[in-house]
C-alpha cells in the first residue's frame, strides 16, 4: 500500500475511484458530495436515483461518468450529534463497506475524502484518526494506491497527523 494525502479538489483525482461522503438519498448536495455530482454530470444523479438510497454506514458503487475517476464509491457517514450516539462506529462502517468494495473490484488506485467532517459536523482529529486506521489496516498488505483527499489544510494536517500515528504503531 502506498498511502499519499493531498489538498484540493478530489473531483480532478486520477484513480480507478472516489470514496464521495455522501447522503443517504444519494442524491448529491452540498461539500464534496455536491461538487462530485457536478463533476460527474447528470448521469451520476441518474445512476443514483436507481440505487435505492444507501443506510449510514454502508457503501454503494457508480460509476464516474464525467470525473478523472471512473467509479464512484458512495459512502455514508454519519451527522455527529454528541460522540455518544454510534457515530464512531458508523463512520468506521462507512470506511469498512468502501474499502471492501475497492478489494472486490480490485482496484489499484482510491481516494478517500474525509468522510462526516463537513457539514455533518464530525470532529476532523477523530473522523482523521477512524479513517486511517480503518482504511490502512485494512490495505497495509496490498498494492493499492491510497489517497486521504482533504478539502483544506486543517483536514491535511489532522489526516497527516493520524497516518503518522498509525504508521509507527504498524512498525511495531
Amino acid at each position: 500500500m502506498q498511502v499519499q494525502i493531498v489538498t484540493g479538489d478530489i473531483t480532478l483525482l486520477r484513480v480507478d475511484a472516489l470514496v464521495n461522503a455522501a447522503n443517504s438519498e444519494l442524491r448529491g448536495g452540498g461539500g464534496v458530495d455536491g461538487a462530485i455530482h457536478k463533476a460527474a454530470g447528470p448521469e451520476l444523479l441518474s445512476a443514483c436515483s436507481q440505487l435505492g438510497g444507501c443506510p449510514t454506514g454502508s457503501a454503494k458503487l457508480t460509476p464516474g461518468y464525467r470525473l478523472a475517476a471512473d467509479y464512484v464509491i458512495h459512502a455514508v457517514g454519519p451527522v455527529y450529534t454528541n460522540g455518544y450516539s454510534g457515530e464512531a462506529d458508523l463512520l468506521q462502517a462507512a470506511y469498512r463497506s468502501a474499502t471492501e468494495l475497492v478489494l472486490q473490484k480490485q482496484f489499484s488506485s482510491v481516494a478517500y475524502s474525509a468522510i462526516s467532517t463537513g457539514i455533518y459536523g464530525y470532529p476532523v482529529l477523530e473522523a482523521s484518526k477512524i479513517a486511517v486506521e480503518t482504511v490502512c489496516g485494512r490495505l497495509q498488505r496490498t498494492e493499492v494506491e491510497v489517497i486521504f483527499s482533504a478539502f483544506n489544510e486543517r483536514v491535511a494536517a489532522a489526516l497527516g497527523d493520524s497516518l503518522r500515528v498509525w504508521q509507527r504503531a504498524a512498525e511495531r
